[in-house]
């Protein structure tokens, strides 16, 4: 084990913990975008995006270790991106262009609050990361000063 493993853990941790931030930030950002990709000729609207996070290694070693009570993780990565699947909101708006014969526009598939509650999510999570960093960094330089 590294002296700068729990470094290279919580770098991890970060870095997936922004790019979870921004898929949310572009959800919010397309919550009234009606027209998100074409498919067969005709427009959806945005489909709301969900990031999967896994660990950083599915190697043999680290199964070993686990099994042996070493519970040191690799930290963790961002898997894929996916679309979330959940029905579009239709809304009653017959002056719309992208509205159907009956008057319905397709809005798409993201909650506000759900959004807001997932950014609150990732930020503490974020910040408790911050915070096991600079912990970590004052704990190497105060080892390094009984050194002198």
């Amino acid at each position: 084990m590294s002296i700068f493993n729990s470094m290279n853990i919580t770098s991890s941790a970060l870095t997936a913990q922004r790019l979870r931030m921004d898929v949310i930030s572009s959800n919010m950002a397309n919550v009234d975008t009606t027209r998100g990709k074409l498919v067969n000729g005709k427009w959806q609207p945005y489909q709301r995006k969900e990031v999967v996070l896994e660990p950083m290694s599915n190697s043999f070693s680290s199964f070993l270790q686990a099994s042996t009570g070493n519970t040191t993780g690799n930290g963790v990565k961002v898997a894929k991106i996916v679309d979330d699947n959940t029905p579009f909101k239709l809304v009653y708006d017959p002056q719309n262009p992208d509205a159907n014969a009956d008057g319905y526009v397709e809005m798409p598939n993201v909650d506000p609050l759900k959004e807001m509650v997932d950014l609150m999510s990732s930020t503490r999570s974020y910040e408790a990361n911050v915070t096991v960093f600079n912990s970590n960094k004052a704990m190497l330089m105060k080892a390094l000063e009984i050194g002198k």
